[in-house]
């Protein structure tokens, strides 16, 4: 089932973060009148999961009982109890039974024992009336298998309300579990006429404080964050999420920080090397890198050896078989902070699924670094297409959010872009990508 259209005067004024709503009030208190009311705040709550759940997605659970709310959960953390059991949980502490309740949930209920026990065992367990659900399972081995144990057990299912809100919230979860890569979103501060810094290199700052904590906040949501050695040479920077004072979440988040450096030139003074965050950073190098930089990078940061692109020929890493290497240690989004070398790379060979573009209402002129520079494009029938765009005054800048959709010679050759089609599940455990792992000594 799936409703689409909403009347404006029937969504819920709800504050997921206020637990006295949840206090087996009447919802008709909150203006709240139908499934995609109560699924609206059940997406309200899975958001508080933000930047915390992965590997997992992010899930909110609600309990509704005779139109009262009896009880609310989201998944806090992997290996930490799901969304539907912390509502339980939660009817339970406040003296509610969840016997004969209908249970909105944004993702459909796990169906298999993993760290936790399956939910569908605990809502049959329950004896919940009715499911609501969202999203469906992206795991093709596991989607739809909850709705079919739910309904041999005689309960009533329901499911595609919300289903788009509920699969973008997930969005780099879902491409995770399907192609086993992260989600990768290339980011990058500019100027109106697309420069990120002075011909001189000046880059602080380009855009104001608002646009500078929003991208702060992609941090948050990511796994790892990515840079060329040109950033790191010119900026120094020390790629951390660092939360902002005013934030109400101040938890210090511990970002894998992943370098693009094949002839190993990252200074062992620069901050990514240094500071307590140190242990964190992954330097790629190629196999021609010099033995002396690397032993010396080796001492102090985790230095991975990568296979070059053969399609190249010019002595670049692959790309393509790092992004697989992350996905097997159960990165699900990587955030790549360029500068213009990088953010080509991976726009240009497909690599990329988002784009958030901040622009500030400044000019450089011809001589700027530019925010995707490489080789460019010479034909504009081979532009790489946006699709999905967003745009938001962030202070006074603007933030652009896209999906990247095909570049125009994939789109004639009909060739699947990387982020599209299937990709075969891989153990978390191996390593069959040519790349080698080295701390304290290389391979």
């Amino acid at each position: 089932m799936k409703i689409v259209g909403c009347p404006m005067n029937t969504r819920p004024k709800f504050n997921a973060t206020n637990d006295s709503l949840f206090m087996g009030h009447r919802t008709s208190l909150f203006n709240v009148t139908n499934d995609m009311d109560f699924m609206r705040l059940a997406l309200r709550l899975a958001r508080r999961g933000y930047g915390a759940t992965s590997p997992n997605p992010m899930v909110g659970a609600l309990l509704v009982k005779s139109g009262t709310i009896i009880g609310r959960g989201w998944h806090h953390r992997a290996g930490l109890p799901h969304a539907e059991i912390e509502a339980f949980r939660d009817a339970e502490k406040r003296g509610f039974s969840a016997r004969g309740a209908t249970l909105y949930v944004t993702l459909e209920p796990c169906s298999m024992q993993g760290r936790t026990p399956a939910c569908t065992d605990a809502i049959i367990a329950a004896g919940i009336r009715r499911v609501v659900i969202g999203a469906t399972d992206p795991n093709p081995k596991h989607s739809g298998r909850a709705f079919e144990i739910l309904g041999r057990a005689r309960i009533k299912v329901v499911h595609g309300i919300l289903n788009d809100p509920g699969t973008r919230l997930n969005e780099a979860f879902n491409h995770w579990i399907v192609h086993r890569t992260p989600f990768v979103t290339v980011k990058a501060a500019m100027t109106l006429d697309g420069k990120i810094a002075t011909a001189g290199g000046e880059s602080k700052w380009i855009t104001g404080a608002q646009a500078r904590a929003a991208g702060m906040e992609l941090r948050r949501g990511a796994d790892a964050v990515l840079a060329g050695i040109n950033t790191i040479l010119a900026d120094d920077p020390s790629l951390t999420f660092r939360p902002d004072r005013n934030s109400k979440n101040r938890e210090q988040k511990q970002l894998r920080r992943f370098i693009l450096d094949s002839r190993a030139r990252t200074p062992l003074n620069s901050k990514v090397a240094t500071d307590e965050f140190a242990r964190l950073t992954t330097v790629v190098i190629s196999r021609h890198a010099p033995a002396m930089r690397v032993a010396a990078l080796a001492r102090r940061v985790n230095v991975l050896v990568a296979p070059e692109n053969p399609s190249t020929g010019r002595g670049e890493l692959d790309l393509r078989r790092l992004l697989k290497q992350l996905g097997s240690e159960n990165i699900t989004s990587l955030l790549v902070e360029g500068g213009g070398e990088t953010n080509a790379s991976f726009l240009s060979a497909g690599l990329a699924q988002r784009v958030t573009f901040f622009y500030a209402p400044k000019i450089l002129g011809a001589d700027g670094r530019t925010a995707v520079s490489g080789g460019g494009i010479k034909r504009l029938a081979d532009a790489i297409s946006l699709r999905e765009v967003e745009w938001k005054k962030v202070g006074e800048d603007l933030m652009m959010t896209a999906r990247v959709g095909a570049a125009g010679w994939e789109r004639e050759n009909h060739r699947p872009v990387i982020g599209r089609g299937a990709g075969k599940p891989l153990s978390a455990q191996s390593n069959s990508y040519g790349l080698e792992w080295g701390r304290g000594t290389v391979k």
